[in-house]
């Protein structure tokens, strides 16, 4: 970590900021805080709207578990943030993807039509699969990627999709900047 860690759990200077804490310490209940909170509650304020944010990210969308796990997982591989993987790759083979797909979702280069074709990978995860890559890679989506998500998904889950995209690039971006869990090069 290039800051130091707070304390576990850190002290709080005002009613607001143990509110803040608890709610952060339920969201990871039975569990205990993890790297990533203890250098966001360096800033209660930050570390609020992170745990809103990323609670209802996590928790409150429509998504699959695996459909959400791998956006997650992807992003991470793509911006080599190891922590992200190792807290989510997980909960990605609990929902159910294959050992193989999980292998496949580690190359960078990775042809998702080839793997859909060999049927590692379902048309739904591969268009989710090109739609993450484009969002991680270049932010603009193709309209063609764009259209083959809408096939599958319906509204809610598109932006559900994209906000999980997008919220977990900014929790990459985090984790790889500070060193979080000192696993990132």
């Amino acid at each position: 970590m290039r800051l130091p860690y707070v304390s576990n759990p850190p002290p709080t200077s005002t009613p607001e900021e143990a509110d803040i804490l608890t709610r952060m310490q339920a969201r990871r209940a039975p569990g205990e805080l993890l790297p990533l909170d203890l250098a966001l509650l360096h800033s209660f304020p930050v570390a609020e709207g992170w745990n809103t944010f990323l609670g209802a990210i996590r928790s409150r969308t429509t998504l699959s578990t695996v459909i959400r796990e791998l956006i997650i997982c992807r992003v991470a591989v793509l911006n080599e943030a190891e922590f992200e993987w190792e807290q989510h790759a997980p909960l990605l083979k609990e929902g159910g993807f294959s050992e193989e797909a999980m292998q496949v979702i580690h190359d960078v280069n990775l042809d998702v039509p080839q793997m859909v074709q060999d049927k590692v990978l379902s048309r739904e995860e591969g268009a989710v699969l090109k739609y993450t890559d484009a969002m991680t890679k270049t932010v603009t989506v193709p309209e063609e990627i764009f259209q083959e998500v809408k096939t599958h998904f319906n509204d809610r889950e598109v932006v559900e999709i994209t906000t999980t995209a997008a919220a977990y690039n900014c929790v990459s971006r985090f984790l790889v900047a500070l060193d979080v869990g000192e696993k990132n090069h």
